[in-house]
């Protein structure tokens, strides 16, 4: 059945049947998804990363379905019940709902009331009533009077207990009750009585109701986190009596006596075993949507930070600010390590401005530096200012770094292994300082659910959000490429084919034998195999290497075809890269061969183009506006520069330097309709922003976007 499964994932996600069954193989081959992208393009006609996920995704739970299969049918026919038909609807089944529906009525279960009426005898009865003959069913009960079963309302009731879980594991049934809570379920929440005080932030929810088709994920995740808290109380119902009447026009035959038993019976399994069990298919099913979205939203955000532009290998001085404890100060060279450390205290109560001024001016003369990074946590409005008007020798450019997750940084395990002799407050500015060298070399140190820039991601699937997470960061490093003699063994970790170990083996090799000089060295690492060396090369750099093309992203497979370019040309590697004029003469369907075929060749002249350049642009300083610092000093109506600092699906938040970030809701975003905010802005981008709204007791900004 093995051969089924390419093909309903083609299916499903309109990608063709070859590119699907490629990209499986080469997952089965221990392919990653940014090597599976960027070096074997032929194999799956140039599916991009986020196809080649998709594949993988739906594979695993096509997977995991097989598996349940052979647990089923096992299960099944250890009861001896497993016929020829049932076993093939079973194997054929490719619908795990479909698959439970099957399964229901061969699941064992535990005590319940229709078992109970089983173990006395009634089934019988059940299925005289179900049948449902013209004999009256109080007469049909005589029979089954005992011990057990005293009177003649205790047998009708243990047969209509019997009757309710039939219905209940009638796939029809399942089915009928499915369609209405997908045509018209509504989500209701109401307040938890004796919790309007405690939870008044969920005040929006306390009486609430919508239809859980049009319910967007943020509704729907702040109603259950609210109902996990304990705060709300939530319901997912179609209009009970609908379902009801479609269920009697499926089971009742009016003319029977025995109709009303059924009826009665239907209603209890509806409402008692049917109801429940289809609302916990929709919750889920509802849960799993808004989860998606969510984390999409946040791997998007993550994505954007990661890839914001870095200042690259400069001196710079990192300052965690502070008022009472003041601001922490460090000195990082060029390749992020501590040169020094000290505190100033340039703000109340001490008030130090002359002596900090002092402090500062002499470290960037004495250490050279070319930048200052501040956070943009406590007293970093003012840090920035008094240094951007500080008389230093030489000018020196000050940037505002987003803090978010630095303290959480400062007291992990990663932060403590790198500076096993200094506390948390110097980790923390040396965190800042790094972000604003390299914010993805330093970004990966820390858990990405503490960075600042999800929608809800406690509440959502923490596996799935993991794995998003995890992919994002790996095709953001893959992409960038990792200078190997400079990389920390976390930022290593997420290289193709490497890992923790392999990271770690780089990072000692390196230690004891100094600069790696090429990238065909890396093979001495322990533990690089073949298969590692692979999946791992491409996206490893070698600056200043024995060979030209260990600076680039062209793979070390390809090295002979770039050396075949050469010389058809007439010259050497390092004049073929540093000439524009003799990559332009290149002709590409020369070198088409075998499993090179053009998407290779045309990737290899494009970095022939830009050996070794960063994708991700230049870091810029930013300004707020000089007249703001408080909350208290905006007023509607005001227009002030802010930076983007997390989107969601319902808007966008920005920084506009009062401590509390202002949302600009997906209404306001443009003149125009916006559909998805991630369409008009992007996180750390510089927008100008009007004052719409204010609640300085609730600390709520409403800004806006809109030109007019």
């Amino acid at each position: 059945m093995e051969g089924i499964i390419p093909k309903l994932i083609a299916e499903s996600l309109q990608i063709p049947l070859h590119s699907v069954r490629q990209t499986i193989l080469l997952f089965e081959e221990g392919a990653t998804i940014p090597f599976i992208a960027r070096y074997r393009k032929e194999r799956t006609g140039s599916l991009d990363e986020v196809q080649i996920a998709e594949i993988q995704q739906q594979w695993k739970k096509l997977r995991d379905l097989e598996d349940r299969k052979v647990f089923v049918l096992q299960s099944i026919e250890e009861q001896g019940k497993l016929t020829d038909d049932l076993r093939k609807r079973i194997e054929q089944c490719y619908d795990p709902t479909e698959l439970e529906d099957i399964y229901l009525p061969y699941k064992r279960k535990r005590k319940t009331r229709a078992s109970v009426a089983r173990d006395r005898g009634l089934e019988p009865l059940a299925q005289a009533i179900f049948n449902q003959t013209k004999a009256q069913p109080h007469i049909l009960a005589k029979d089954y009077i005992t011990e057990e079963v005293p009177t003649i309302e205790d047998a009708l009731q243990g047969a209509r207990d019997i009757i309710a879980e039939w219905i209940t594991e009638d796939e029809r049934a399942r089915n009928k009750v499915r369609y209405y809570f997908r045509k018209g379920a509504v989500i209701r929440s109401k307040v938890a009585r004796g919790k309007e005080e405690e939870g008044e932030k969920f005040r929006d929810y306390f009486q609430f109701e919508e239809p859980l088709q049009k319910c967007p994920s943020h509704r729907l995740l702040a109603m259950r986190r609210g109902e996990e808290e304990g705060f709300l109380r939530l319901v997912i119902e179609p209009d009970p009596e609908e379902v009801l009447v479609a269920l009697d026009r499926m089971y009742l035959a009016p003319i029977s006596p025995c109709a009303s038993e059924v009826k009665e019976a239907t209603r209890d399994g509806y409402e008692r075993l049917l109801a429940p069990s289809i609302e916990t298919e929709f919750r889920n099913s509802s849960k799993e949507t808004a989860d998606k979205e969510a984390i999409e939203v946040f791997a998007e955000n993550l994505r954007q930070l990661l890839m914001a532009a870095p200042l690259g290998q400069k001196r710079v001085l990192g300052i965690d600010p502070g008022f009472r404890t003041g601001c922490k100060v460090v000195v990082l060279n060029e390749y992020s390590d501590l040169l020094h450390y000290t505190t100033i205290f340039p703000h109340p109560p001490q008030h130090k401005v002359d002596e900090s001024l002092d402090t500062i001016g002499k470290l960037v003369e004495k250490y050279q530096l070319e930048a200052i990074a501040v956070g943009n946590g406590t007293a970093g409005r003012e840090t920035i200012s008094l240094f951007r008007a500080a008389p230093f020798a030489k000018h020196i450019p000050v940037f505002m770094v987003n803090e978010s997750g630095a303290s959480i940084y400062s007291a992990s395990e990663v932060a403590r292994e790198e500076f096993p002799d200094h506390d948390l407050t110097v980790r923390g500015s040396v965190s800042i300082g790094r972000r604003l060298m390299d914010p993805l070399a330093e970004l990966v140190k820390i858990d990405a659910k503490s960075i600042g820039v999800g929608q809800y991601q406690h509440d959502v699937n923490q596996v799935q959000l993991r794995e998003s997470l995890d992919r994002v960061v790996e095709s953001c490093v893959n992409s960038v490429g990792i200078n190997v003699n400079t990389a920390s063994k976390h930022l290593l970790t997420y290289v193709s084919g490497l890992g923790p170990a392999l990271a770690q083996n780089i990072v000692q090799y390196r230690s004891e034998n100094g600069a790696f000089n090429s990238r065909e060295e890396l093979k001495k690492v322990p533990r690089m195999g073949d298969k590692a060396f692979e999946l791992s090369a491409g996206f490893l750099r070698i600056r200043q290497g024995s060979h030209p093309l260990d600076n680039t992203a062209v793979h070390p497979e390809s090295y002979a075809i770039v050396k075949r370019m050469a010389n058809d040309l007439g010259c050497t590697l390092e004049e073929l890269i540093a000439r524009k004029e003799l990559q332009q003469q290149i002709e590409p369907k020369r070198y088409i061969s075998g499993d090179v075929g053009l998407p290779t060749i045309t990737d290899i002249i494009k970095e022939l183009a830009k050996p070794g350049l960063d994708p991700r642009g230049e870091v810029h300083p930013f300004e707020f506006s000089r007249e703001v610092h408080s909350i208290e000093d905006l007023r509607i109506g005001m227009r002030l520069p802010g930076i983007v600092t997390n989107i969601t699906n319902f808007g966008a938040f920005v920084d506009i330097g009062v401590k509390q970030d202002g949302l600009v809701h997906i209404s306001q975003l443009a003149n125009k309709f916006v559909k998805n905010p991630a369409d008009v802005v992007s996180l750390q981008q510089e927008v100008l922003v009007k004052v719409v709204d204010l609640d300085v007791a609730r600390k709520r900004i409403n800004l806006s976007m809109k030109e007019n």
